[in-house]
């Protein structure tokens, strides 16, 4: 691959993260919006129906039809839909407890994850520059976590917790993205979701375990209950954008290199701050307007640095 493919596949798969990001922030809004009246696996259920009624009728004939189904990749498909399940989940489950712009800051250390990742995983190169950026970042999140005080919440691990399980996401991207289409793993990834939120609902759905003891518990053990018809436009909005969220998210991290386009995820911070502030209600606290500064001067540093280098970008490896 010439300089110059590298080049416009680092570009366009920057603008299909930061698009992906904008999905994923009306996902967020959407869910922490239906947390406290309905059951973390109902919306995820709904949310996936909508989501593969989409893709049949409006993305699969466009990509391969039927045929996009055939994989030589099951296993590792189905792997990434896990971690992207569990990622999932983490992070809404802190969404039911925490101010959307603090659990969306806390999970942003998967950008810093990514980046990392991609040095251990994949064999690419981040100099000492962007290290010390990548832990001004882990700074920040810390900074808005504040562990060991009084202000610590056992929720804000959840999107910590998402967080490393969506840049282990990210790694697997890169081993297959050679054999494998965007739309053939946002097909698994569905699959795996329609999977996993229809055992939840079987195992949580009748609601015996709820206690409201803890937002994030009762989002997790609630029991199904109907859908308010104003709620409808709601998951349906989620379903639509999940969709193109995962397609352009698992198409950027084909096209570029990993170190390359997790920093312009970044987007997705202060659309939190504009919906916690415009829905919620809630503006960050001084700390974690620290925080967030951090996050953000680390991440915006790893996207200047990475397009000022007059050097010649390095052909990632071959996914194996």
């Amino acid at each position: 691959m010439s300089a110059a493919e590298i080049k416009r596949n680092n570009l366009i798969g920057a603008l299909c993260a930061l698009c992906s990001m904008v999905c994923f922030s009306f996902n967020d809004m959407g869910i922490k919006f239906l947390s406290g009246s309905y059951a973390l696996h109902q919306v995820v259920f709904l949310r996936t129906l909508v989501g593969i009624t989409f893709f049949l009728f409006f993305i699969m004939p466009f990509f391969g039809g039927v045929g996009l189904i055939r994989t030589k990749r099951l296993k590792v498909h189905l792997l990434r839909g896990c971690f992207v399940v569990f990622a999932n989940m983490s992070l809404f489950l802190g969404l039911a407890a925490l101010p959307i712009a603090d659990a969306v800051a806390i999970f942003f250390v998967s950008p810093l994850l990514i980046a990392v990742l991609s040095v251990f995983v994949l064999g690419e190169v981040v100099g000492p520059r962007r290290w010390i950026a990548i832990a001004i970042g882990f700074v920040g999140v810390i900074i808005i976590v504040q562990p060991g005080t009084s202000a610590f919440q056992i929720a804000s691990l959840l999107p910590a917790f998402a967080a490393l399980l969506y840049g282990s996401m990210h790694m697997l991207t890169r081993k297959i993205r050679g054999t494998e289409s965007a739309a053939t793993m946002t097909f698994y990834i569905l699959f795996t979701f329609l999977i996993a939120s229809a055992a939840f609902g079987l195992a949580l759905g009748h609601g015996g375990f709820e206690r409201g003891a803890h937002p994030s518990l009762s989002f997790l053990l609630r029991a199904w209950a109907p859908v308010a018809p104003a709620d409808i436009s709601i998951i349906i909005l989620l379903g639509v954008t999940g969709v193109m969220g995962g397609m352009l998210v698992s198409q950027a991290y084909r096209l570029a290199e990993a170190a390359f386009a997790a920093p312009f995820e970044y987007v997705a911070m202060p659309l939190a701050i504009m919906w916690g502030v415009t829905v919620f209600g809630t503006w960050p606290t001084a700390n974690a307007w620290a925080g967030i500064a951090l996050i953000l001067a680390s991440g915006l540093y790893l996207v200047w640095r990475e397009t000022a280098q007059d050097k010649t970008p390095k052909s990632p490896q071959p996914p194996r």
